[in-house]
């Protein structure tokens, strides 16, 4: 398992830095498998796979912060206005994730991420801001993007890149912007799967809530080691094949979630 954990965070740490996403997309569905491995209940593998992802990108995202903040990537002043409405909305994501059932959310998401990837390949990058009312589009893409990330256990990079780049933001600075908003997004949800699973997984050996705090530690080991290595590459990268990178991505992610 640990071998499996470190290779995962490998990945994970990579696609945090290039991409802002927090790796969340690859982490839960090969925790699914590997909790399937391990004989967890079934009806509480999903929770915690999410749950444990979203633990794991706490650590990622700050070392993906660190070094987009050295190459000069976060516009501050728009992560101040998304921050506080990402905050709430992850604490919302992860009750609706544990009170719901998540099919019918998984399913909109996925469309969502096929529509968003599709138009991104189309798109050019760059430019000013389109919108300039004082914080209130940020505000209201932040909680939603809060929400659907806690929910299904990411970093928010796949709403918040194509978010920003919407917003006429270039693609270096809504990765950048997206990796400091995965943060609140990870606290805010980590803290509430602990609180949700606290009675719930008690019993069972290793885990903190819904944290698998074995996959947890296997995984940020080499996460935090590859994360500044994707944000380099991020930099380096041409801005339209880094575009279209992340709108196969995109279109691959919405695709597994329908299947």
């Amino acid at each position: 398992m640990i071998v499996y954990c470190l290779a995962l965070g490998v990945i994970a740490g990579v696609l945090a830095g290039l991409f802002g996403i927090g790796g969340g997309i690859i982490i839960v569905p090969s925790l699914l498998v590997l909790f399937s491995w391990q004989g967890f209940e079934e009806h509480l593998v999903m929770v915690m796979a999410v749950a444990t992802s979203l633990a794991t990108i706490v650590v990622t995202s700050i070392a993906s912060i660190h070094a987009h903040w050295r190459l000069g990537n976060i516009e501050w002043p728009i992560v101040q206005k998304m921050a506080p409405m990402v905050f709430i909305g992850a604490v919302i994501g992860a009750w609706v994730a544990h009170y719901i059932s998540g099919q019918m959310l998984k399913v909109f998401f996925a469309f969502f991420l096929i529509y968003v990837g599709l138009n991104l390949l189309r798109s050019s990058v760059g430019g000013e801001r389109r919108w300039r009312l004082i914080g209130m589009p940020y505000s209201i893409g932040g909680g939603i993007i809060g929400l659907l990330s806690s929910s299904l256990g990411i970093g928010g990079g796949t709403l918040t890149v194509p978010y920003l780049v919407y917003m006429q933001r270039p693609m270096p600075v809504a990765v950048g912007v997206s990796s400091a908003c995965g943060l609140p997004i990870a606290v805010a949800s980590s803290i509430s799967y602990i609180v949700l699973g606290w009675g719930i997984t008690e019993s069972m050996s290793g885990f903190l809530g819904y944290i698998y705090l074995p996959a947890f530690v296997g995984v940020i080991v080499t996460s935090v080691l590859f994360a500044p290595i994707g944000a380099k590459m991020a930099t380096k990268l041409p801005v339209k094949r880094l575009q279209q990178c992340f709108s196969v991505l995109l279109l691959l992610v919405g695709i597994r979630l329908l299947v």
